[in-house]
């Protein structure tokens, strides 16, 4: 599965990320932070760059028991999901936490982080 989990999916750009934020919220998962890159890169370097955002989900009960095992934690959180479109197809990826994760040494948040990557990639599956 490597870092992420990756779907390419058959909607327009607009409504992938509409359903990813249904999927989301299905799974208990809220979008704290928001990322389009294509507009930052346009106004920062003004570049024009393809329809790129990055979502910054939480899950806020399993973010507290990640945060009771491990103070630091907050470094690796929130879960970043990402749609994105490129030569016409729009793909979403959501990251693998367990992956993220395991390069801390903590055995609670192996458990946490399998957990918290069944839903991310419940979110992936059902797009």
């Amino acid at each position: 599965m490597g870092y992420g989990y990756t779907k390419e999916i058959n909607l327009g750009f607009e409504e992938a990320e509409a359903r990813v934020r249904k999927e989301l919220q299905k799974e208990g998962f809220g979008v704290l932070t928001e990322i389009d890159v294509k507009t930052t890169l346009k106004n920062k370097l003004d570049v024009d760059y393809k329809n790129y955002k990055i979502l910054g989900a939480c899950n806020p009960p399993f973010a507290y028991k990640a945060l009771q095992a491990e103070k630091e934690i907050g470094l690796l959180l929130p879960c970043n999901v990402i749609i994105y479109k490129d030569k016409d197809k729009v793909f979403v990826s959501a990251i693998n936490p367990a992956e993220a994760m395991g390069m801390v040494n903590n055995p609670e948040l192996k458990e946490i982080a399998g957990e918290v990557g069944e839903k991310l990639k419940r979110v992936i599956d059902n797009l």
